[in-house]
């Protein structure tokens, strides 16, 4: 089999291939056993008709598609894989037949994108900047408070009406025009107003109502609702309070700490939610500058990125997507109904990020050639006891797992590139800039953080 080769730009490569009289002869015999399958031949049972019978009454021709259909893709694949110290591919080829008479070789090109080749740009010494990390006192009191509120005391109210996160006991019943519905039904249903675990503008219309009194409260149903049945159309509650409690707040003291945490005091239970938050933050500002990292060094790369492998990203995008409605009980055709939204203003939505995403890739792979960075045994066996961990699993099962689903090399993959990144901070010039706020810094939203003052250079070597 000959094959010459044409490189059409970084990205994408033509094979021209001829096919020798004795390979193609293969598939012809291939194809005579499907095509004498389909044909009735007098004289004979059908699919026992010899091959010079079959020929002689319909043309050699006959065979001629079929074979084509099974030669072509073959020998394509046996020219890639030889090539394989060249090039990568990365889409489906596209055929091309140049001859195809039987008894001389059959010719064909065959057109298909590859992983380019990554000119890598500067990635060593670059300047990043490293937020300090301060966490202010208003973050603590904030995480203090959110505990004085969880742990809350629930009072039975009677003469008051019911306000945002009271939590009221009811009974209801839901109908569409005038006619009860499935799962439209509840009693003695404990809900806090103010959750939004109801339908949106359920539980705004219960605050003023009192213990005993029944109310008529109408909603929509949103559009992408699970229960198709429903989504959309107006509802009619008729709903009736049983009984309200309201949140009784412990005394932030020393007592409510020895109550809710392992400590003595209120002081030691603020120490320990700091250095929460502070391990929070630091993590966050490790993960920030190893992102800048990358994205310093692609913005330095010039690589010509094929489309197949940005469909190809942006199809996994759609599945995660996919997948994360699937959980909510919502499928994607559900979704895009009721939104109004066509798949390709999805995959055009994703393909932004799918275009940086695969171009980090490329270009961290590059660092990792350079360097002579590899995932290790070591680092394999390090990733998987840390997923058996998550997983509550035995790392020789989740082995087993990535190795039956073919999973391995990525996981490979993806251990090669975390220390491609590695490589590229520890070799960075990271300036530690002063923290905005604790919010900046990784701290809740509702606090604040003081500025600290800017502290030195680091060259990381």
């Amino acid at each position: 089999m000959k094959v010459t080769t044409e490189k059409l730009g970084q990205s994408k490569v033509q094979l021209t291939i001829e096919i020798p009289e004795e390979q193609f002869e293969e598939s012809l015999q291939r194809a005579y056993k499907t095509v004498v399958q389909k044909i009735t031949v007098p004289g004979f049972r059908k699919g026992k008709a010899p091959r010079k019978v079959l020929e002689s009454m319909y043309g050699k021709e006959i065979l001629l598609e079929d074979a084509l259909q099974d030669a072509v893709p073959r020998a394509c694949s046996e020219a890639i894989e030889a090539a394989q110290d060249e090039y990568t591919a990365v889409s489906s080829p596209e055929y091309d037949i140049v001859s195809a008479e039987i008894g001389k070789p059959i010719v064909f090109k065959a057109t298909f994108e590859i992983k380019p080749e990554v000119a890598l740009g500067e990635y060593k010494g670059i300047k990043l900047e490293k937020t300090a990390v301060e966490v202010a006192k208003e973050a603590i009191d904030t995480e203090i408070r959110k505990m004085q509120q969880r742990y809350a005391k629930l009072i039975v109210v009677e003469d008051e009406a019911a306000q945002e996160g009271d939590t009221v006991t009811i009974d209801f019943e839901g109908k569409i025009d005038e006619v009860p519905f499935e799962g439209g039904k509840g009693e003695n249903y404990p809900l806090e107003l103010g959750s939004h675990t109801f339908i949106p503008g359920f539980e705004d219309q219960l605050i003023g109502v009192k213990t005993g009194e029944t109310k008529d409260i109408t909603v929509t149903f949103p559009t992408e609702y699970p229960a198709e049945n429903l989504a959309g159309k107006d509802a009619v509650f008729t709903v009736t309070v049983k009984e309200i409690k309201r949140k009784e707040l412990a005394p932030l003291d020393d007592e409510f700490a020895k109550d809710v945490s392992e400590f003595d005091s209120m002081q030691e239970l603020r120490n320990d939610i700091a250095n929460k938050l502070k391990e929070a933050a630091e993590k966050k500002a490790e993960n920030q500058l190893r992102l800048a990292a990358v994205k310093k060094v692609s913005e330095n790369t010039q690589v010509e990125i094929p489309q197949a492998m940005i469909d190809n990203r942006v199809n996994q995008m759609i599945n995660d997507f996919a997948y994360h409605l699937a959980t909510q009980g919502i499928t994607l055709e559900k979704y895009l109904e009721g939104t109004n939204t066509k798949i390709e203003d999805i995959k055009a939505y994703y393909e932004g990020e799918a275009r940086s995403t695969v171009k980090a890739d490329l270009v961290l792979e590059a660092v990792a050639k350079a360097e002579g960075i590899k995932a290790t045994a070591e680092d394999v066996e390090k990733q998987i006891k840390r997923m058996a961990e998550q997983y509550k699993q035995e790392p020789e099962k989740i082995r087993e797992a990535l190795e039956k689903q073919g999973q391995l090399s990525g996981l490979e993959f993806g251990i090669m590139l975390d220390k491609a990144v590695d490589f590229v901070v520890e070799h960075a010039k990271v300036e530690i800039v002063p923290a905005q706020t604790a919010e900046a810094a990784g701290a809740p939203k509702e606090s604040n953080a003081g500025e600290t003052k800017a502290t030195k250079e680091k060259t990381a070597k």
